[in-house]
């Protein structure tokens, strides 16, 4: 199977990570912002990351490709089949995906792809307010669900657990610190979670390639 995309984009890091730990093999191939590669824009018509090519089998949209990986290797499952541990999993991506990208990405694009991959000048007033403002709020959020054990739902790892601590990693990128005083639960939690094989080596060769970028 092909997964075109980079894991500097949490959502493709969250599926390369979901996949090492369901023991499947991808093949990814690195795709940057307007990538025309004819396959990869068959496999993703609006030139979105990730998309999955397996055999005659397209499919973009992290959440999609997940679910379809998810129905074809059951096991170790990583979306649990209890009704409510369900629901809590698929709310986490959600969470994940949608409130937590969008204060990350403010960050990131501003303070590292703009400068770094675009050639201009991010807007940083922009960048600081998300996390000013936006980031404390989910911070706190999350400070009241992480459990000690520290995996979200059932405990054991699943899908909401890689879904929740991929965008940490591009906080990390974007020289965001969080603060393990006021949230010692959450720091714990998404450094535990980054740790594990399934993550740390994709987000330590992207702070290797960022640092020969700076």
């Amino acid at each position: 199977m092909i997964l075109y995309g980079s894991t500097m984009s949490p959502f493709v890091r969250k599926v390369a990570a979901y996949a090492a730990e369901k023991g499947i093999a991808l093949d990814i191939r690195p795709t940057g912002i307007g990538d025309t590669t004819p396959e990869f824009i068959a496999a993703s018509p609006f030139r979105k990351m990730p998309a999955l090519v397996d055999g005659d089998y397209c499919l973009s949209d992290s959440s999609a490709i997940i679910h379809y990986l998810e129905a074809k290797h059951p096991e170790p499952a990583l979306i649990p089949a209890d009704p409510r541990e369900r629901g809590r999993v698929i709310w986490f991506e959600e969470f994940a995906d949608t409130i937590l990208f969008a204060c990350g990405a403010k960050m990131f694009f501003n303070r590292v792809v703009a400068p770094r991959f675009l050639g201009r000048e991010g807007d940083l007033v922009v960048a600081d307010k998300a996390e000013r403002e936006e980031l404390p709020p989910i911070l706190d959020y999350l400070e009241g669900v992480v459990p000690d054990d520290n995996f979200l739902v059932g405990g054991r790892l699943t899908l909401a657990d890689l879904a929740v601590a991929s965008p940490f990693a591009n906080f990390d990128h974007s020289g965001v610190t969080i603060d393990t005083a006021r949230y010692p639960k959450t720091g714990a939690y998404t450094k535990a979670i980054l740790a594990r094989p399934s993550f740390v080596s994709f987000v330590a060769r992207e702070a290797a390639f960022l640092e020969r970028t700076a």
